[in-house]
């Protein structure tokens, strides 16, 4: 195995850094976010709906992976990460950086997976031939997840294959040129590796197994205990746009909008957004989400990843990295 020393120096950095930030003027707020991973927080963005109602300037940058995203908050350059992958989030939680779940940003089984090249033949059915193989995958995130718990339901030594951290643009691109032999993403990352290959498994079947695909929203919890009425205001304006979404006459109107700010086409973005499931405030806060599930799917993706000597060691739980605070305000709102 060589990926772990790589994530352990991230996950290591990432808390060392946590709480290093100066303290910022809240004249404006920093938000982490996906190129070509569409949802309706988008079109509030693109019509200045956060600026307006939050009453600060926010600057939205765009990253890769959600490591970078638990990485940029723990410098203080980042206050807010928007659809933060849960394995990220745990993999910095467990290294003691102080961040929590502020709302559930989407569900999604089939923006995530790993691709085989195609002339290799290799599907369900003889994914053994995996083994000696060469993988792009990038470390930490939900797709590193869903990487191992597909190998592990295979049996597949992780021994046996040459894993390499890439992020999912990356990761295309090897699998394009032949220099990987299966790779691992999300978004349009995955769109493009599906050019070149097939899936092992698909969404359905994945969550029939138990792998359950959905981000967050987080932030420091310090950001979160210092600023409870902006950050209400945030998540708020993203459950407003997930509603107009989610009813369905304003669609026509919402798409262009997101597609732009997504950088995808119109057809692209719709396409994806119909595998997508944005949660009510009503849904987040129940058992299945922040009232208790959440909590316990962490604790299992920790362990796969503790067992797959991917990080030290889990927390005993993670009931403190939820904070339903925020979402409970906004439904006074």
């Amino acid at each position: 195995m060589t990926f772990r020393k790589t994530l352990m120096s991230a996950v290591a950095g990432a808390a060392l850094l946590s709480g290093s930030g100066a303290a910022m003027a809240m004249d404006e707020l920093t938000v982490a976010y996906f190129l070509e991973w569409p949802m309706p927080f988008q079109y509030a963005k693109a019509m200045g709906t956060y600026d307006a109602e939050l009453g600060v300037k926010v600057n939205w940058v765009a990253f890769d992976t959600g490591t970078a995203m638990s990485a940029a908050m723990a410098a203080g350059d980042v206050q807010i990460a928007v659809s933060q992958g849960v394995p990220p989030f745990v993999v910095a939680t467990s290294a003691g950086q102080d961040l929590q779940i502020i709302d559930v940003a989407v569900s999604y089984s089939d923006n995530d997976n790993c691709v085989v090249r195609t002339d290799l033949e290799i599907t369900k059915d003889n994914a053994s031939d995996l083994a000696g193989k060469r993988v792009a995958v990038p470390l930490g995130t939900a797709a590193h997840y869903g990487f191992l718990n597909q190998m592990n339901h295979f049996g597949i030594d992780l021994s046996t294959l040459e894993i390499v951290d890439m992020a999912p643009p990356d990761g295309a691109a090897a699998i394009a040129q032949g220099a990987v032999d299966m790779a691992c993403g999300y978004g349009g990352g995955l769109n493009r590796m599906k050019e070149h290959g097939n899936v092992l498994l698909t969404g359905a079947e994945k969550e029939e197994l138990g792998i359950l695909v959905f981000d967050v929203t987080s932030a420091p919890a310090s950001f979160v205990a210092e600023n409870p009425e902006m950050v209400a205001k945030f998540v708020k304006i993203t459950a407003d746009a997930n509603a107009m979404w989610n009813e369905g006459s304003k669609k026509a109107e919402m798409l262009p909008v997101i597609a732009k700010d997504a950088g995808m086409d119109e057809a692209a973005t719709e396409r994806d957004m119909s595998t997508f499931v944005f949660p009510s405030i009503d849904e987040q806060l129940s058992a299945k989400w922040l009232g208790g599930g959440a909590q316990n799917f962490m604790k299992g993706v920790a362990d796969v990843f503790v067992n797959a000597g991917s990080i030290p060691a889990a927390l005993p739980d993670y009931s403190a990295q939820v904070n339903t605070g925020p979402l409970t305000a906004a439904k006074g709102m």
